[in-house]
């Protein structure tokens, strides 16, 4: 082990003394990342002040947990531009050395990845705004989920030397323009950055230099295993397999429609059910009369975050064969459920996926391995329910949300009161 590199968070003990933290994001609630909103709620009930921004309104039709958060959080690109030119201007005036600091910072971003100056002026505007309301609540730590440009904003905000910022990686995207993503800056300059693969950490200390490795903590992203609890036994007439996720090519549904073709013409009786939406919905559905599979499939859309547990009720198999992932916390539900996982053996899913012990992995692309490895599914009952059984075990092991919280506080805690040292 190299020393100050640890595997989890400090352990911090005692409640914290009037810690708050501010939880920014590109989307605040949003459908894919309900994972972000239970997070935030475990913090608070363990005593953190969670204030929330969000760059982006959600897109989606909010329940009433939502709406709820929605109207205690600062959306900033919602915030009319007219006030948003008062409030920089007046930043300049008032604190003309933070203002500055920002400023320097942001023409290094320039410089450094060749952000346009239309779009670099609009990620200061909103680092002003980020600041400005950050201050107001008593905020002197700022936490971003994914390296994205919602980092770029908590960056721009900390140079100011007023707040400071941490960061949860998660991957893949941003491993693929570091440059880009100024993925390399955001690590060196955060006070934190939450890991939540192994994989994920791999990556960042091959772009950082050994020094920055003990900034680097492993929190895996958790699901309440109460919430998704052990499905009921299926009466499904036929095996119903299911795949959660956007609609989207590195999902490679379209290759989850190859195999289940392969298998109907094996003779095996099956439904899928996708889950989601995105921009590759038309193309799958043509995709699937095509290869005679209408009747047997079903796209289910705008689907709210606590249908999906509805949906994991009936499902006898989950499939979800990406060609890029970070680590889905859509495996971890339906593993927490007793569902057996196929999935691809990439990043971060064989630390949650091991084969043959918890679930199935395959070859990513490999149309044979994925379609082995269903057929195997749908073949062997005993198969189905020992997979299950193991995947709940692994799952209530490791990757639930109560350690998650526990973590994220501790780290939260132990950088408050090492503040201004």
């Amino acid at each position: 082990m190299i020393a100050g590199l640890r595997d989890e968070a400090p352990n911090q003990a005692g409640k914290p003394e009037g810690v708050a933290v501010g939880y920014l994001a590109s989307e605040y609630p949003a459908i894919s990342h309900t994972f972000i909103l239970r997070e935030i709620q475990a913090l608070r009930a363990r005593g953190i002040e969670v204030h929330t921004a969000s760059i982006h309104l959600p897109e989606h039709e909010l329940n009433e947990e939502e709406e709820s958060e929605c109207k205690q959080t600062l959306y900033l690109l919602n915030t009319p531009w007219l006030r948003l030119a008062v409030m920089t201007l007046k930043s300049v005036f008032t604190s003309p050395g933070a203002a500055f600091r920002m400023l320097q910072a942001s023409l290094n971003l320039r410089r450094q990845a060749r952000i346009p100056l239309l779009r670099l002026a609009a990620y200061f505007v909103e680092a002003v705004a980020l600041l400005e309301w950050a201050v107001r609540a008593g905020v002197r730590h700022v936490h971003v989920h994914f390296a994205n440009p919602a980092a770029t904003v908590a960056m721009l905000a900390a140079a100011s030397g007023k707040i400071e910022f941490s960061v949860s990686v998660h991957g893949p995207d941003v491993f693929y323009d570091v440059a880009g993503s100024l993925l390399e800056e955001k690590v060196r300059r955060a006070r934190f950055v939450r890991c939540i693969s192994y994989f994920c950490r791999s990556q960042l200390m091959r772009l950082v230099p050994h020094t920055e490795w003990h900034k680097l903590h492993i929190v895996r992203c958790g699901v309440d295993p109460l919430v998704f609890c052990r499905r009921p036994a299926q009466r499904n007439t036929a095996p119903n397999i299911i795949c959660v996720g956007r609609l989207v090519p590195a999902k490679a549904q379209h290759l989850l429609l190859a195999a289940c073709k392969t298998l109907r013409d094996r003779g095996h009786k099956f439904r899928v059910t996708f889950l989601g939406d995105g921009a590759d919905r038309e193309a799958l559905k043509t995709l699937a009369l095509q290869c005679c599979l209408a009747e047997c499939t079903t796209f289910t859309l705008g689907v709210k975050p606590e249908q999906v547990n509805e949906h994991l009720d009936r499902a006898d198999i989950m499939v979800l064969p990406s060609f890029a992932e970070g680590l889905p916390v859509v495996l971890m539900e339906a593993m927490a459920k007793e569902i057996p996982c196929v999935s691809s053996r990439i990043m971060g899913i064989p630390e949650l996926i091991e084969h043959e012990q918890n679930g199935l992995l395959t070859a990513p692309s490999d149309l044979d391995d994925l379609v082995a490895q269903i057929e195997r599914l749908l073949q062997d009952g005993d198969l189905r329910a020992r997979l299950g059984r193991e995947g709940r075990k692994k799952v209530v092991a490791e990757f639930i949300l109560e350690r998650t919280a526990e973590l994220m506080y501790a780290l939260f805690v132990s950088h408050s009161r090492g503040a201004g040292q």
